[in-house]
């Protein structure tokens, strides 16, 4: 059974993206892993959609929303290497990834929430040169 501040945290997700299918699995001690379909990684990559899965876990808001992960192909539209704070060849909830690492080191539970902390990940992953 999800914790309600976790339910509260899926809400606040699929009303930001509505209209995007937004998937979760309970993970068994109150957290939830989320997968959000369909989303736009930016111009820096070939594909022009991905998506974005995170585990919110039982601790959450008092524990960062880390790592995320997105479609395991992604590739620059410039032929590059992914950037710093990525690493390829991984799984999230059965499906190849790529693993985007930016942890929170001070995180404010008042006012980074697991939507927040989505959005920020995806500027980021839009803003890589």
């Amino acid at each position: 059974m999800l914790k309600p501040a976790i339910e509260r945290a899926i809400e606040e997700i699929r009303a930001a993206f509505a209209g995007v299918s937004v998937t979760v699995r309970e993970d068994g001690e109150g957290g939830a892993y989320v997968i959000v379909e369909e989303i736009d990684p930016g111009p820096p990559y070939e594909q022009r959609t991905t998506w974005i899965g995170f585990r919110i876990t039982f601790q959450y808001p008092y524990s960062d929303t880390y790592p995320h992960f997105v479609r395991g192909d992604l590739a620059r539209a410039n032929k590059g290497a992914l950037s710093e704070g990525t690493s390829q060849n991984h799984t999230f909830e059965g499906r190849n990834a790529v693993q985007i690492s930016r942890r929170s080191n001070h995180l404010d539970p008042t006012t980074e929430t697991a939507l927040i902390k989505l959005k920020k990940v995806l500027t980021w992953l839009a803003s890589r040169p």
